[in-house]
């Protein structure tokens, strides 16, 4: 058997009238004039679709393009288009009108309908279209409009209490309904004489493209496994930086990503000093070094996730992370959590500001090392649309890390997005409580099928200094967000619970 989804001409008019004949019988529903079907492929020939099975055309979908407005308030069959003379098609409309579907009685168990679906979803998504919509019969609806109306008979249908060959299917095809409409085919009894507004959201429509054609929004991470090593001065230590993110804009990356603290090493100088005092003193090249690393973001063309570095504000000191975007602007996160460590030795404070923070990329977030092992900071980004998660973290010992790629690994799932951390390796003698690192940078993925089986996109070896490189699609995402095998941020049962922003 040979099967072929493509586009319907009017030399296959007899096959599609014998097909659309039997798929009628006894149903509402006329048969096309070979002049309509003709003048439907000439305003709109990519839109009039088929199915060919050993050289027979038996099934088919017929559509128009039209407009929101033209849809959105109530109308009939014959209004939309217009009797059968198709006037009310708009080749510069925003919405994919799907007019017909049928498919031959014998060839029903192949399931050609759901591959005319798959079709004219890919078309719509090809021409930038806002949405599918279309008017669903609800033909077993006669059998319970006796007890019913039609509001609850579709949501029996919803909840699979009742069967009904239309809207089961188009139900199953992701379409929701979108409102009720009457007297949309008066002719038809079944149905008594109601219909569903039903519509597929193309989640890729972007209102301002001009393309026919939108691309996959690919982003590039590069994650800097750093080695722990001295510096005989800062000049020294711009040029390790500058060589990494000379080599992560060599391969075209979008974001450079450093590690927690990964300029102690300049603290060497002041190993003499309390730790608290060494930091202390260490905070006070923290406005030089970042802005030496927004000069790099631009002259590199890499938007930098500038690790963390300490910073000293009223007298208090912070643990921050700068975005170096390539635009040279940038901004700042303070890390939330501050851990037993960080309070016993430096005095640390913790910040109060959980955003996310838009890029040309797209929205990200960013959790120093502990704060990735407390649920509710990712939560309440992913609600802000965050689609990529940096961590940039330090851990000494292998449990420590532990710690930290599970609980970063678990982010990626539960908010279905991606979670990229980048660790420092080695060791520094010569820096009180910097003494060893541990590290297995990574780049993490949800778990579905579109994704890597272990949720894994790409890793470094453990303890090396290397770059890990991977591209990751965005709307891969949003596919997962609307038809994933499970969808975790729209099945939390907001009747019961919510995570909430106190400041």
């Amino acid at each position: 058997m040979n099967i072929e989804v493509r586009q319907l001409t009017i030399q296959d008019y007899n096959d599609l009238k014998k097909s659309m004949i039997e798929a009628y019988k006894g149903d509402a529903g006329g048969v096309w004039t070979k002049t309509n079907i003709s003048d439907l492929i000439k305003v709109f020939p990519e839109g009039q679709l088929c199915v060919e099975v050993d050289g027979k055309v038996v099934a088919c979908a017929l559509a128009i393009i039209t407009n929101s407005k033209d849809v959105n308030s109530g109308h009939t069959y014959k209004e939309i288009t217009d009797n059968g003379k198709f006037t009310t098609h708009a080749p510069d409309g925003d919405i994919f009108y799907g007019i017909e579907v049928f498919v031959h009685p014998d060839y029903r168990s192949l399931r050609l309908g759901r591959r005319l679906y798959d079709a004219r979803k890919e078309l719509c998504e090809e021409m930038n279209l806002k949405s599918i919509i279309a008017g669903g019969r609800i033909p077993k609806y006669h059998e319970h409009a006796d007890k019913l109306t039609p509001r609850q008979y579709i949501q029996k249908v919803k909840q699979k209490e009742i069967y009904d060959p239309a809207l089961t299917f188009q139900l199953s095809n992701d379409f929701h309904v979108k409102k009720i409409l009457k007297n949309y085919l008066p002719e038809d009894e079944q149905s008594k004489e109601y219909a569903t507004l039903l519509e597929w959201n193309n989640i890729y429509y972007e209102e301002d493209a001009k393309a026919s054609s939108p691309s996959k929004q690919t982003i590039r991470l590069g994650l800097v496994q750093w080695q722990m090593r001295s510096f005989s001065n800062i000049e020294h230590f711009y040029d390790q930086v500058e060589f990494f993110v000379d080599a992560v804009s060599g391969y075209n990356a979008d974001f450079a990503v450093f590690p927690e603290f990964f300029n102690t090493p300049l603290m060497g100088p002041f190993n003499d000093l309390p730790e608290t005092e060494a930091m202390r003193k260490l905070a006070e090249m923290t406005e030089e070094i970042r802005k030496r690393i927004q000069e790099f973001a631009v002259s590199y063309n890499v938007n930098i996730i500038s690790g963390s570095m300490p910073l000293v504000e009223n007298n208090k000191l912070y643990n921050v992370s700068y975005l170096c975007h390539r635009n040279g602007s940038y901004d700042e996160y303070r890390k939330v959590h501050i851990t037993p460590n960080e309070m016993k030795y430096y005095g640390m404070y913790g910040g109060d500001k959980v955003k996310v923070i838009d890029t040309d990329c797209g929205k990200v977030g960013i959790l120093i090392c502990y704060d990735v092992e407390f649920p509710e900071l990712s939560r309440i980004l992913a609600e802000q649309g965050m689609q990529i998660l940096f961590v940039p973290f330090l851990t000494d010992t292998q449990n420590g890390y532990t710690r930290v790629r599970s609980c970063a690994q678990a982010r990626a799932i539960e908010n279905e997005c991606y979670v990229a951390i980048a660790g420092s390796v080695g060791n520094l003698p010569k820096v009180n409580n910097m003494d060893i690192q541990y590290a297995q940078s990574a780049v993490f993925t949800p778990s579905d099928f579109a994704f890597p089986t272990n949720g894994i996109k790409a890793e470094a070896t453990a303890n090396t200094e290397m770059l890990v490189l991977a591209d990751v699609d965005l709307y891969l995402l949003k596919e997962l967000h609307e038809y994933g095998t499970v969808k975790t941020m729209k099945d939390r049962r907001k009747d019961l619970y919510s995570v909430n922003l106190l400041k």
